[in-house]
């Protein structure tokens, strides 16, 4: 008899499904009374059931860490980042001159966001190194569950992943490998655009690439002649520097407040969304 295999994808889940899937696990560990399971779920966009589980795991060993017999609110939301960027390096020191470039590269990347309209809002930044090797990094939290983008709305994200290489460029005339992740997700991005979404003038509503098993790590091939493909890596090329030339008119226009927040975060080392905001939109004094 012959074997048929089937193939059975297995999608993430979606907000609802990641407030469930938490609320399960959550079952197992006590919990403080104010935990709230919707704004866990909704920082955790795009997280797998495996994760979630170990983002509720996380939380209680955070718990025991600090001698407590509950797991709350903030042990959730820094599971959530240990799962996503790996735990802090506490240990690692950066030079005073390294903690300053990271302070304003952070802050690159939420200034550009935060003066765009169309881009989730930032929720937190920090310079806190990470085990996965990030010397810090700008969360961002849609304030719904988002299906689709729009062309604006991934422009604008090009935009904010050249922010931190903009303000380290603007402020001390000078570049680093911090911006090595930063590139690869705006390349992609910018990549797809043209190739996947029809988001290019000159190609219009064209499929250039192929996506094969995007359930199986998602390979893709180009399907088309070498000299379009070359014109696609052109346009690419001209995406990106679109988005770093607007990013950085964003940050010589805001400078004053560019240099007031990476101080504010250099001193701080974590802060919120919400302290972000208050110095932004605060007149300069």
């Amino acid at each position: 008899m012959k074997q048929i295999d089937r193939r059975i994808p297995v999608e993430l889940p979606d907000l609802k499904g990641r407030e469930e899937i938490l609320r399960v696990h959550a079952k197992k560990v006590r919990l403080s009374d104010n935990v709230d399971f919707n704004a866990i779920a909704r920082a955790a966009s795009g997280a797998s059931g495996a994760e979630l589980a170990n983002m509720v795991n996380e939380a209680a060993l955070r718990a025991v860490r600090e001698n407590r017999k509950f797991v709350t609110q903030a042990d959730l939301e820094e599971s959530i980042e240990t799962v996503i960027a790996g735990y802090q390096k506490k240990n690692q020191v950066l030079s005073t001159k390294e903690r300053l470039i990271v302070s304003y590269h952070e802050i690159g990347h939420a200034l550009v966001a935060a003066l765009q309209t169309h881009s989730a809002p930032v929720t937190k930044i920090t310079i806190i190194p990470r085990t996965s090797g990030a010397l810090g990094y700008t969360m961002q939290v849609d304030e719904e569950e988002r299906n689709l983008m729009s062309q604006e709305e991934l422009t604008n994200k090009i935009a904010t992943l050249t922010g931190g290489r903009c303000a380290e460029k603007l402020v001390f005339d000078s570049i680093t490998t911090g911006a090595s992740n930063d590139i690869e997700q705006a390349t992609k991005l910018a990549r797809a655009m043209i190739t996947r979404f029809g988001m290019s003038e000159k190609f219009g509503m064209v499929a250039l690439e192929t996506q094969a098993n995007p359930y199986l790590g998602g390979d893709s091939s180009l399907s088309c002649s070498s000299e379009t493909a070359a014109e696609i890596d052109q346009m690419v090329v001209e995406t990106v520097k679109a988005g770093y030339e607007k990013a950085m008119s964003l940050l010589e226009e805001n400078k004053g407040k560019l240099h007031e927040l990476a101080k504010y975060l250099y001193e701080k080392e974590t802060i919120t969304g919400e302290e972000f905001m208050q110095i932004l939109n605060r007149a300069h004094s």
